[in-house]
């Protein structure tokens, strides 16, 4: 299902960052005709940057330490996400924003609130010790189930497991039928079979009417069918099919003869 139908750059008269980005300022009307849209390009190509704005435009929350709307590193995206033109088939408040470099403040706030439900239940046990269980079941309540609550999304402790599976349990427990994620390079803990596996959580969630959009690199990623490819190392950004896109190119010409591109380092 495609919730969001379609996001508008307006011009402005604003000259600094990121309007002056190129393909920020070339973009126009990206119209969503796929529930999985995929934005490549270089570093530094303004994929990242437009997802970031959406992440603020549609005031979905964020998988990081921080919400975007108080994120000290996105204010200048806040700018561009004001200006920005969303129009909506189907609004949705279900979904989240991930930038796979805020992962570990993420594991590290849950940590820290877990390790706060622990101490505030073990408090409770000494200030109740002499008082009827009962009593003591009561005000533990709230924080038991808080706790309890956690550890079954999330698992007893995120740290524990590798962050490739840390994203997979992430992924699991907060993918729902009908949501808008806005994914920031997913690949990035995860090997070739754990990407294969990601698509296949990809194809499960559309079949639940999600929406994705997602800035990558990976080319098995992108490989994703039928998937929308927005290519930001074009000006005006455009929609490009998989075969033509320059890092599934390059990534095969590599495979097929990787001593020809080591020759030249």
């Amino acid at each position: 299902m495609i919730h969001l139908r379609s996001v508008t750059v307006p011009q402005v008269e604003d000259q600094g960052f990121p309007f002056s980005v190129p393909s920020i300022r070339a973009l126009g009307t990206v119209t969503f005709e796929s529930p999985v849209t995929f934005l490549v390009g270089e570093n530094g190509s303004g994929k990242s940057t437009l997802l970031e704005s959406l992440a603020i435009a549609t005031g979905l929350p964020a998988v990081a330490s921080t919400a975007p709307r108080h994120d000290e590193s996105l204010a200048d995206q806040r700018k561009l996400a004001a200006a920005l033109h969303l129009a909506w088939a189907h609004r949705t408040h279900r979904g989240f924003f991930l930038r796979a470099e805020d992962f570990f403040g993420f594991t590290r706030a849950l940590s820290k609130t877990r390790e706060e439900f622990r101490r505030e239940l073990s408090e409770i046990d000494v200030a109740y010790r002499d008082r009827p269980a009962h009593a003591r079941t009561l005000a533990g309540g709230p924080a038991r189930g808080s706790l309890s609550d956690m550890e079954r999304r999330y698992g007893v402790d995120l740290d524990a497991n590798s962050h490739g599976q840390a994203f997979f349990q992430l992924f699991r427990s907060r993918f729902v039928p009908g949501g808008l994620y806005l994914l920031d390079e997913p690949e990035t803990p995860l090997s070739p079979q754990s990407q294969l596996g990601f698509l296949a959580m990809l194809r499960d969630m559309v079949a639940e009417d999600a929406q994705f959009i997602i800035a990558t690199h990976s080319p098995m990623l992108l490989a994703y069918p039928k998937a929308s490819i927005l290519d930001f190392d074009e000006l005006p950004p455009r929609f490009t099919p998989y075969a033509e896109l320059e890092h599934v190119r390059l990534t095969r010409e590599f495979l097929d003869d990787p001593d020809r591109f080591l020759r030249r380092l």
